[in-house]
């Protein structure tokens, strides 16, 4: 397994010191419509849980689905729910629920695969709690996939939204404590710190799916880690 966090960063976290400023339902209402059409991290994502899922009838739950845009780029035999705090289109596999405050679940469903990209960065203090939830969730064998933001990235902004701000190696830490991490790789690199766009780098990107020494702790973005539930 590759370790991204190769040398130390300097980001420190923001969301236990201090007053956090609450970005609620009205907020990522309006935020949540930037992702209506798909992102190259989405798209990653898509092609990372199809792979896993191999043909397999599976069920998903997408934390912090927002549009719900990942289900349309999932293969047929995989069953997509979804949870987040708004919810535009309401549909008997979407719950709208502000999981900072309540437990992440979906009624009282398992699933083979849990995905959450993007929301790490934003949950202040709850994220040991919010991991412990999502392994309750999985199925045995299951598979976890989440990405977290490379705060250690030589050009790093930090929007005033994200509460949740730490070295990576800090994070994979944390997630070990309740996860067996098997994989880890860079959703894209990028010089100035956000998501490809241009059409070559952007398929350069797609099919990277390994740490390159040096150069991944500086210019990748955010990574994913692919993990399962310790026996």
């Amino acid at each position: 397994m590759n370790n991204p966090a190769s040398r130390k960063d300097t980001a420190h976290g923001n969301g236990s010191a201090g007053t956090v400023k609450q970005y609620k339902k009205d907020f990522w209402s309006e935020e949540n419509l930037k992702f209506v059409n798909p992102h190259f991290r989405l798209e990653k994502a898509a092609r990372v849980v199809n792979r896993i899922a191999h043909g397999r009838e599976c069920d998903l739950l997408d934390v912090g689905c927002g549009p719900a845009t990942l289900q349309h780029l999932l293969h047929k035999n995989i069953h997509y729910y979804g949870l987040d705090i708004a919810i535009h289109n309401p549909a008997s596999n979407l719950i709208e629920t502000d999981f900072l405050e309540n437990p992440i679940k979906f009624n009282d469903k398992h699933f083979n695969i849990i995905i959450a990209q993007g929301i790490f960065e934003y949950v202040e203090n709850a994220q040991s709690q919010k991991f412990a939830e999502i392994r309750g969730l999985l199925t045995e064998g299951g598979t976890f996939i989440v990405s977290y933001w490379n705060f250690g990235h030589r050009r790093t902004h930090i929007s005033e939204p994200i509460s949740n701000v730490q070295p990576l190696n800090s994070f994979r830490n944390s997630l070990a404590r309740y996860f067996d991490i098997n994989d880890c790789f860079p959703a894209s690199h990028n010089w100035k710190h956000g998501m490809p766009n241009r059409k070559v780098v952007k398929a350069l990107n797609m099919h990277i799916n390994v740490t390159i020494p040096f150069i991944s702790p500086i210019l990748a973005v955010e990574y994913f880690f692919v993990c399962s539930a310790p026996d």
